[in-house]
């Protein structure tokens, strides 16, 4: 098992390398540009190229069914879905095949939105609480557990 992490814009390292250490999973943290890790032997960083999803790329070809990827990009949690690796939010709500279509039509008219108002305001995702980090360390120690739990005894 290990965890892909789209990091560019991701609240919760600090989180995931405390549960993952606690679960000795390895951790990649993927970004296009140089980002502070913890020096230890489970966590490493990739770093891509500054071109348009790189990162995302990277990400979407090295997910498996035995990743587990974190990340807020529903158009990259779809494509690590397809390759069968678990997904979760920084927020702690798990992408699923049935939560994803909905999610995607969801992105799309927001776009829409966004386009048709014409006057650059936008308003962004909520900020992130307290309760967002509490509800991901759960929802990343329950996928670790479950995960641990399917693949059986090493």
């Amino acid at each position: 098992m290990r965890i892909l992490v789209d990091a560019d814009a991701c609240p919760v390292k600090d989180e995931i390398y405390k549960v993952a250490l606690r679960h000795k999973a390895p951790v990649v943290i993927v970004a296009n540009s140089y980002m502070r890790i913890p020096e230890h032997a489970l966590i490493s960083r990739k770093m891509v190229t500054d071109s348009f999803d790189a990162a995302d790329d990277w990400i979407a070809e090295e997910a498996n069914t035995s990743s587990i990827v974190i990340t807020a990009d529903i158009l990259l949690a779809d494509r690590c879905l397809k390759a069968g690796a678990r997904v979760l939010s920084p927020t702690g709500k798990p992408f699923t095949d049935a939560s994803i279509g909905p999610a995607i039509a969801v992105r799309a008219i927001h776009a829409d939105l966004r386009a048709g108002l014409g006057d650059g305001i936008s308003r962004g995702p909520a900020p992130f609480s307290k309760t967002d980090r509490s509800r991901f360390l759960s929802a990343l120690d329950t996928a670790l557990q479950t995960a641990h739990r399917e693949q059986g005894p090493a």
